[in-house]
């Protein structure tokens, strides 16, 4: 009942104030689309009373009774004074041609991540430059230069990197393509690197709970990716990749204009690696053997004056692996105690429409659908385990989005259903089921483009397994001085665990899979249901000549319910519902600082407080560093002639992290601290070609004994899940891209 008076207060405020105010969209037009101006300067002539434009083009200013005459300005664009007569405006400026280079100027001085200052929520966004900055082959490998994202090794076996934020694993992440969840079910262990790096335009990454628009088993936070565009992306694109321990990547897009308004674009990517390396000499692939073909190929319909533009997309992708020891032969010793060995092979088909309509005349409304279909096939064997998952998927959205009054009051209400069967087999156990769901939400935001914005949801849904339940978001940012942010933000998320896909690393052991069956579902655990709160703080400033961003944020998730993964006995693994307490407390503090053009810094400690209710105790996770600390720096050369030089540095400190006692670790033991030190130069020889040279883990650190038991991989004792640094050594890589 508060939240309902709190917001139908907001609500009647900012209607009040609305009288009083004049809002519109500034916008441009290139090659027949329009397109919004953020940064615009709007001010009433003659007087020192104005304002700049948003993201999207959108603007709010107070009415002066000093003048009527509106003036509108941007570099590289024709300045334009209005009368006003009525509100909201709509209006096109038009390019200066004698400032065209300026325009350039501006665009490149922007971050690769930049932090937003007017949501409400706690969103960064990471552009494709950005990516450049390091060896990102795929999704997982995006995020080594980000202090935001955590990544490390699942295990010893596949080289396969997992990613984690506020301390908590990617499966309580929402992780979106454009908005539709992608990396969910069957695809949760190795689903990252099913996403090529070069395919990403940007990463929007939302720290805590998201939005209800995106569903609600978002619980740490969400990760969208945004994909290239037909219609924007160059016509031809060609990434070469290689490395000394034998990986080989290809990457070529080509994108044609097939009529008026219908773009295509064809996407290739394929990696192989057929090196059999043993650095750490005990018996077994440091890498897997490894080869993807993927192929996705993206129709796009663009109408601005109609309104419309849709999305068709396809995908299929074929990924196999094989892992084990070095003599390991899966024609001759699949399924026989001779050698260990493991294969992974994984088909997946996607198939995605998107179709949007904005009313030309109403730009601030419009209409959404989405819709998709997936299948993803995994038969894989470990050892003498199996674990074969088909997972089939259906989502579909439709969301209308308009305002109250005026821009400041906007909201979103929409449905949708999504639909999942698993057939799934462990050990020759199954664990077939159907989730459903249909859900419907409601999204109202204030934003005055100036010191306070919020932003309220709630979603109703009903679930086959989880029944009916309310989901809340609530977001507030603040800014009582200028350049000075202040967020806070809470809500619930809750998710039925895939226990297996999630966690398939525990098939690379020999520990015996206990389920205390005492829950609801096909395993008899409870769905998992979390509470997160978060605090944020932003505050930049220049000083000296350089731009400085200072940045502190602490985020708690408390679990009602959670299923615990459960490594303290010894040759055992259990997975149970939570009595008692479950809590993930992280606390981030950051630096970032730019000088003119050519030198870039950013600095992080994060400290994580993680610890839950085991059966033997409340004990902290294992394999969780409690600090890290994070840098990074880049330099980029003055451009001549279309040449340029670039270099990157990133260092992370790791903390020791907890053991679980094994026969390779004692009881309370703690893993060492390490550094770890990447860096990557880059030649830029024109606006079409460009080559690479980096390096990975140039300290050379490795983890003693990754595989425990590696001499009797058939025994109990085998283990290869304890991993807390890198398995593999010093990895030196180099490419090229070629743009036309």
């Amino acid at each position: 009942m508060k939240k309902i008076i709190l917001t139908t207060l907001i609500l009647a405020f900012s209607l009040i104030h609305a009288q009083e105010k004049v809002s519109g969209t500034i916008l441009y037009k290139l090659k027949g689309d329009d397109y919004p101006l953020e940064g615009a300067s709007v001010y009433w002539l003659n007087t020192n009373k104005g304002t700049i434009t948003n993201f999207s083009g959108d603007f709010i200013i107070e009415k002066t009774q000093e003048s009527d005459l509106l003036v509108i300005s941007y570099i590289g664009f024709s300045s334009d004074t209005l009368k006003l007569k009525s509100s909201p405006i709509i209006h096109f400026l038009k390019p200066d041609d004698s400032n065209s280079l300026n325009e350039v100027t501006v665009q490149k001085k922007r971050k690769t991540i930049q932090k937003s200052y007017l949501a409400a929520q706690n969103i960064m966004k990471v552009s494709s430059e950005e990516l450049l900055k390091a060896a990102c082959c795929n999704l997982s490998e995006s995020f080594e230069t980000n202090p935001t994202i955590d990544v490390n090794f699942s295990d010893a076996l596949t080289g396969t990197k997992q990613i984690k934020i506020l301390g908590l694993e990617s499966p309580y992440l929402m992780i979106s393509e454009e908005n539709i969840p992608m990396i969910r079910g069957a695809s949760q262990a190795y689903g990252l690197t099913f996403i090529p790096g070069t395919w990403i335009e940007s990463i929007q990454i939302t720290k805590g709970a998201g939005s209800v628009v995106n569903g609600f088993e978002s619980i740490s936070g969400q990760i969208n990716t945004e994909l290239k565009k037909p219609f924007s992306d160059l016509p031809l694109f060609i990434n070469l990749f290689g490395s000394q321990m034998g990986r080989l990547e290809a990457n070529v897009h080509i994108n044609k204009k097939v009529f008026d308004r219908i773009s295509m674009g064809v996407y290739i990517h394929t990696n192989n690696n057929n090196d059999r390396m043993d650095q750490n000499q005990d018996t077994f692939l440091d890498r897997p053997l490894s080869n993807q073909i993927n192929i996705m190929n993206r129709w796009q319909y663009t109408n601005q004056e109609k309104g419309l533009v849709s999305f068709f997309t396809w995908r299929y992708m074929q990924d196999q692996k094989q892992m084990g020891v070095l003599d390991f032969d899966p024609l001759k010793h699949a399924g026989s105690n001779t050698f260990w060995g493991s294969e992974i092979k994984t088909n997946r088909l996607d198939l995605s429409f998107k179709a949007g309509y904005v009313f030309p005349d109403l730009p601030y409304q419009s209409f959404g659908f989405q819709s998709a279909f997936s299948t993803h096939d995994q038969d894989s064997y470990y050892g003498l385990r199996i674990y074969d998952i088909y997972h089939e998927s259906l989502y579909n959205n439709l969301l209308f989005s308009s305002i109250i009054g005026n821009t400041m009051n906007k909201f979103k209400v929409g449905v949708n259903f999504s639909y999942d069967r698993y057939v799934e087999t462990v050990d020759n156990i199954n664990y077939n089921r159907i989730d459903r769901s249909m859900g419907t939400f409601f999204e109202y935001t204030y934003n005055n483009n100036s010191d306070i914005s919020f932003s309220g949801g709630l979603r109703f849904d009903n679930h086959n397994r989880m029944g009916t339940f309310i989901t809340p978001r609530i977001h507030f940012r603040y800014n009582p001085l200028e350049n000075f942010v202040l967020r806070i933000s809470s809500g619930s998320g809750r998710k039925i665990a895939n226990i297996f896909a999630e966690n398939q690393r525990i098939f690379g052991t020999n520990r015996i899979i206990n389920l205390l069956q005492n829950g609801s579902g096909v395993y008899g655990l409870d769905p998992e249901i979390a509470w997160n709160y978060g605090l944020s703080i932003i505050r930049s400033f220049r000083f000296l000549g350089g731009d400085f961003e200072l940045v502190a944020d602490y985020y708690i998730t408390n679990f009602k319910n959670q299923i615990l993964i459960d490594w303290e006995e010894s040759n055992k693994i259990s997975f149970y519902n939570l009595e008692g307490k479950s809590s993930s407390k992280s606390l981030q503090l950051g630096l970032d600082f730019s000088y003119r053009e050519f030198l870039t810094l950013s600095a992080a400690y994060k400290n994580y407080i993680i610890k839950s209710n085991y059966n033997s105790g409340y004990l902290s996770k294992p394999l969780q560093p409690r600090n890290i600390i994070f840098f990074s720096t880049g330099l980029e050369s003055t451009i001549n002639n279309g040449s340029q030089w670039k270099w990157d540095l990133t260092i992370n400190f790791i903390g020791d992290q907890r053991l679980v006692k094994t026969i390779r670790d004692p009881e309370n033991l703690s893993s060492p601290k390490y550094n770890l030190l990447n860096s990557q130069i880059t030649r830029v020889f024109s606006s079409k070609f460009e080559i690479y040279l980096g390096a990975e883990n140039i300290g050379n650190y490795k983890q003693i004994n990754p595989i425990i038991s590696s001499e009797n991989p058939f025994s109990l004792n085998f283990d290869s899940a304890q991993i807390y640094a890198p398995i593999f050594g010093r990895m030196i890589y180099s490419g090229l891209r070629l743009k036309l």
